[in-house]
């Protein structure tokens, strides 16, 4: 496997019916009204990716418990599930229409792993805020997966497996989250923290590895896990893209900085060579 620089990315997208999956490090919602490197690189990335013909989301903010949840909605909400932010951002929608056949496809493929329907649920900003960027007309169908609190971290690489298949039907599947967050120890303009750097420098070395056990294995992840991650929700889509890849897959790696102290904007594409 080889890493790859945003710069030839889209020369690294050869001609295929099998598209590629994304993990985006989504950081703070003011990053969709603001110009900065998180917001261009996502620019640039939807510029160099393969139309989908859908896509499937699994983002950071939709958690259920004893239960995945796929959104069936015809037109998914718009969801501002944040507060303190400026009016603009509340002001923001992604019109995007869903795609209600293939969810329900979806829930029948993941009926082992207690799959539901839903309609209530839309667009959660760790969806439209990276969206905004990569399909900024909202013209592809787009819906949202849960991630279930009630299930370990391995349960969300099999998750990925399963949903591995919709590649090859033109259907992107996007992870939404951050590989490192802990808001308790965020410091606005401040140093990356010890912790963070480290985990996630272990992260990218054991993602480039393949040894996505490494990754879900909270126990050997000890302490680490717990100071990158106080709850695991930001944690769980990044495990989801990694089960959708596989050995035939590059890595390519975009915008690792360390932002805020204490949360990682790395992102990372895994793609056909």
């Amino acid at each position: 496997m080889h890493t790859h620089s945003l710069q030839d990315l889209r020369d690294r997208f050869a001609p295929s019916d099998r598209l590629p999956v994304v993990f985006l490090g989504h950081g703070s919602p003011m990053n969709v009204i603001e110009d900065n490197a998180y917001s261009r690189a996502w620019s640039e990335l939807g510029r160099s990716l393969p139309r989908p013909k859908a896509i499937l989301v699994v983002s950071a903010h939709w958690m259920t418990r004893g239960t995945t949840l796929v959104d069936v909605s015809e037109m998914p909400r718009t969801i501002h599930d944040f507060y303190g932010f400026p009016q603009a951002l509340f002001d923001q929608r992604y019109p995007a229409a869903g795609q209600p056949e293939l969810a329900r496809e979806v829930v029948a493929l993941l009926r082992s792993h207690r799959a539901q329907e839903d309609d209530r649920w839309g667009l959660d900003h760790g969806a439209w805020a990276v969206l905004k960027f990569l399909y900024p007309d909202a013209d592809v169908p787009v819906f949202q997966v849960s991630i279930d609190m009630g299930r370990g971290l391995a349960h969300q690489l099999e998750i990925g497996r399963s949903l591995s298949e919709l590649r090859e039907r033109g259907v992107l599947i996007l992870g939404s989250g951050n590989v490192v967050h802990n808001l308790r120890a965020m410091r606005p303009g401040g140093a990356p923290l010890d912790f963070a750097l480290e985990f996630d420098a272990r992260f990218a070395d054991r993602l480039a590895a393949r040894d996505f056990a490494a990754l879900a294995d909270a126990d050997g992840l000890g302490t680490l896990l717990h100071a990158a991650h106080p709850t695991v929700d930001h944690y769980m889509p990044a495990l989801a893209i990694a089960g959708a890849s596989d050995e035939r897959d590059g890595l390519t790696f975009m915008t690792d900085a360390i932002d805020l102290g204490a949360v990682s904007m790395r992102s990372f594409v895994f793609h056909a060579q």
